[in-house]
Formats: structure tokens, C-alpha cells, sequence
């Protein structure tokens, strides 16, 4: 993302380069690497890369504060991906923000929660968080598409003052390519009990770290900046691998911001 080669990397984290290679796998090197000269060298910074060096987690999530949410996750060629889906609690309509790599786990948690599938927000259009959607359309063919897909149906295609309406809840996006050039990160409000709001961000940032955006990286983390980081603290972070997290613990330990 940023043009550093990896020799220079290694030289500046004071390694070898098949030491850093072994780092970049494992994330564990026999010496100490020098991550405030690296994180210099690529635009990070050194403090909070030394605390994610060191095992930084964000805080577990009780996802009970979210009565009707919950995280489904599937995997496929080692590759862990998950989407998330939302209800109701009167109504029963559902949303579904990607589907991951297939749709059965999604079906379950609709039937036993007696909920019906009425809109499919897509985060990004990466086969891993799309596998799901032929057999998604096929049990509801009547099912709202939500995108920002330039070659999808202009019915399909996200407006940035679109304010969708699930029962009580209410679903807004944000515009945040760069890890894909049809990244959206959706947010949900409204909750019961005044829970925070919710923002489902696909592979935009991650617990600690972000997507890669090759050709793309000052752009990914000005948006990340501006459409994400900007909420409020305690906004939920659902993204699409890896631990859930909040704005407030990237903020403060997130190494690219």
C-alpha cells in the first residue's frame, strides 16, 4: 500500500528479510523488531503498532446489548468471512448485510427467530462476501438488493440520502471505497433500550487493522477517516473478519489511524 520494498522494511525493523517474512506470517520473530523506525518508513504509527505487536484484542462484545443482531460466519479455504443480520423485534422483517460463502447458517437463524428477509445490503462485491446471494435470491426472490455496484440496476444502487426503514430500525450508508471500488458501510440506529448504533463496514477497517488497497491506500484510509472514525465512540464495528470493535478502541489502537 505504501511502496515500501520489503528489503527496506526488514532493514528498517532492524531484521533480515526472510526474518520479516517469517513476522509477516507468524507475527512472531526470534528478535525484537524495531516497529517505530517501520512504522515510520510505511505511514503507521509506532505506538500502537508496538501494542498490537504485543497481543492488543479489542474488548469481547456481548452482543446481547444488540437483542436482534448477530454475526454469521462461514469459511472456506481457510478464508473466515461473516456477515450479519438484523430484525424487528415487532415486525420481523430482517436485513442481511453481505452473505458470506453460503446461505444455510443464514435460513437458520431466520426460521428460529420467526424472521422474513426483506433487504440484502451488500458491503463490497469480493466473491467471499457474495457466494451466499444465488441461493439468498432463489428462497426470496421478492428480496430488496442494497449496492453500490456501478453495474448493478439502478433500482439495486445505493443513494447516499437513502434512509431505509426496518420496523423501528433504520439503516443509512456511507460511501468508503478503496479496499473495493464499491465499498459502502452501512449504518443502523434506532435500536431498542437506546443500544449504539451499528456499522457494518465489510473489509473497510478491521480490529486493529484495515483492507488492503494496493493502488488505493490513501483514499481507503481517508475514508475510513471521514465516514467511520467520525461516530460516535461507542458505535459497534461489525466488519467483515476478524473480532468485533468499536470506534473508540480503533481510535486509540488502531496502528493506520
Amino acid at each position: 500500500m505504501t511502496g515500501v520494498t520489503a528489503e527496506a522494511a526488514a532493514k528498517a525493523a532492524g531484521l533480515s528479510a526472510e526474518e520479516l517474512a517469517g513476522l509477516e506470517d507468524s507475527g512472531k520473530s526470534a528478535r525484537k523488531p524495531d516497529y517505530r523506525t517501520l512504522a515510520a518508513l510505511v505511514g503507521l504509527n509506532g505506538a500502537k503498532l508496538e501494542t498490537l505487536s504485543a497481543g492488543w484484542l479489542p474488548a469481547p462484545t456481548d452482543l446481547g446489548t444488540w437483542r436482534e443482531l448477530r454475526q454469521i460466519t462461514t469459511t472456506r479455504g481457510g478464508n473466515t468471512v461473516h456477515c450479519y443480520l438484523i430484525w424487528d423485534e415487532v415486525t420481523r422483517e430482517a436485513a442481511l448485510f453481505d452473505t458470506g460463502f453460503e446461505a444455510e447458517a443464514v435460513f437458520k437463524v431466520l426460521e428460529e427467530n420467526g424472521a422474513e428477509l426483506k433487504h440484502l445490503f451488500i458491503t463490497h462485491s469480493h466473491h467471499d462476501h457474495i457466494e451466499g446471494l444465488p441461493a439468498i435470491k432463489e428462497r426470496f426472490p421478492t428480496l430488496r438488493i442494497h449496492t453500490d455496484t456501478k453495474g448493478a440496476p439502478p433500482q439495486h444502487r445505493n443513494r447516499r440520502n437513502d434512509c431505509v426503514h426496518l420496523g423501528s430500525l433504520r439503516i443509512t450508508n456511507r460511501e468508503t471505497p478503496g479496499h473495493a471500488e464499491d465499498g459502502v458501510t452501512y449504518l443502523i440506529g434506532n435500536w431498542p433500550d437506546d443500544a449504539a448504533h451499528v456499522a457494518v463496514v465489510g473489509d473497510a477497517i478491521f480490529a486493529g487493522s484495515m483492507g488492503g488497497a494496493k493502488e488505493h491506500g490513501e483514499l481507503a484510509k481517508a475514508k475510513v477517516r471521514e465516514q467511520i472514525l467520525v461516530l460516535p465512540p461507542a458505535t459497534l464495528i461489525c466488519s467483515g473478519h476478524g473480532p468485533l470493535t468499536t470506534v473508540a478502541q480503533e481510535k486509540a489502537s488502531n496502528p493506520f489511524f
